[in-house]
């Protein structure tokens, strides 16, 4: 069974910088399609960033030129690294293991993290 530990958030100031993990297990990691999402106080969960089993990412309009999210499936590591942050990126991040079809859409699987807290401000 996949189990997904996210890490890496904290307090930064707006314009910091910021790199979260997603520490998973399994063979089932490599062949699967990674997603973050995030939820912000009073708001819904919403996917900011995916990448696929092959490395090709997507973003969301928000984060589009802020933030890169990577993968390394010898270590089923995924990653997001969050630069140029604003108080509108403070929310609890998770990661997920899923799928995309051939129009670059994702489809997210049962595999949650735990989540991990980023809260921007001054």
């Amino acid at each position: 069974q996949v189990q997904l530990v996210e890490s890496g958030g904290g307090l930064v100031q707006p314009g910091g910088s910021l790199r979260l993990s997603c520490a998973g297990s399994g063979t089932i990691f490599s062949i699967n399609a990674i997603g973050w999402d995030r939820q912000a106080p009073g708001k819904q969960r919403k996917l900011v960033a995916h990448i696929t089993r092959g490395g090709s990412a997507k973003y969301s309009d928000s984060v589009w030129g802020r933030f890169t999210i990577s993968r390394d499936n010898a270590k089923k590591t995924g990653y997001l690294q969050m630069n140029n942050l604003r108080p509108e990126d403070t929310a609890v991040y998770y990661c997920n293991l899923g799928r995309t079809d051939y129009g670059g859409s994702y489809f997210p699987g049962d595999a949650w993290g735990q989540g991990t807290q980023v809260t921007v401000s001054s």
